[in-house]
């Protein structure tokens, strides 16, 4: 694994050395590439300059804010690193939470936190001590140029870091319309419980696997043999309409069994 950040988490007046590595991979799908209809010819991006409609190279390219319009201000890493060079190498615990508090839209991209060196003891005892209070630490830290913050949960052995998403990131669904629970039935919910307790069971990863991709290769597989490929499943399911939700769900428990 390659290291994206190194500095320390700050527990109180204890500071705990630590590298952060990426928790996550590039989901292994199928790449589409975009095409010219006609030929087949793969499409390209470039960067254009807007004034003199010409491509510039990565090594002609810096970063700017525009402060006022069409007037830019330019930022390099060196002024990127005068700011605040605590916050860009702590990962600072506010306080600690109870992990059911914190809605589950919050959560972003999750990374792993190693002990650098001389840090294992104390690494070692935030980990025992975040296991047996039940609770997570809430936290701000900067990567890539802008504060974020996150929660760290020992996971395993290891201390995992999950960023968040701000409360100003997320879009609120006062534009859509949900119906009231209130107009459930209380043998249809009986029914749906009863449902929902035949089919529970513990949730184990290693048992999901992207399918979907599956079956895409072998359709590309198939086309580049030169075979007729044909729609695995040609009918969409139909809709349950309210007058049906008993039937469906007896149906649905009759088949589950």
């Amino acid at each position: 694994m390659r290291t994206i950040w190194a500095g320390s988490i700050s527990f109180g007046l204890v500071n705990i050395p630590v590298n952060m590595y990426s928790g996550t991979q590039p989901h292994q799908g199928i790449d589409l590439d975009m095409l010219h209809k006609k030929d087949h010819s793969p499409i390209r991006f470039a960067r254009i300059c807007r004034k003199e409609g010409e491509e510039v190279p990565w090594d002609d390219i810096v970063k700017g804010y525009e402060y006022r319009d069409g007037d830019y201000v330019e930022l390099t890493q060196k002024d990127m690193e005068k700011v605040d060079v605590k916050k860009r190498q702590t990962v600072d615990i506010k306080h600690f939470v109870r992990e059911g508090e914190i809605d589950i839209r919050y959560y972003d991209k999750p990374y792993y936190l190693e002990p650098n060196k001389g840090g294992d003891k104390a690494y070692a005892l935030l980990h025992a001590a975040l296991d047996q209070s039940d609770k997570v630490a809430l936290v701000t830290f900067v990567l890539h140029e802008r504060e974020h913050l996150g929660v760290i949960k020992p996971v395993g052995k290891a201390l995992v870091l999950n960023q968040m998403r701000y409360p100003t990131d997320l879009r609120e669904a006062t534009e859509l319309k949900f119906p009231s629970d209130k107009d459930v039935t209380k043998d249809e919910l009986k029914m749906a419980l009863k449902l929902i307790d035949q089919q529970t069971g513990h949730f184990i990863p290693e048992d999901y696997r992207d399918t979907y991709t599956e079956e895409l290769e072998e359709l590309i597989k198939a086309k580049t043999k030169g075979k007729k490929v044909t729609a695995k499943s040609a009918k969409e399911p139909e809709h349950t309409h309210a007058k049906d939700l008993m039937a469906a769900l007896k149906a649905s428990l009759k088949e589950d069994k």
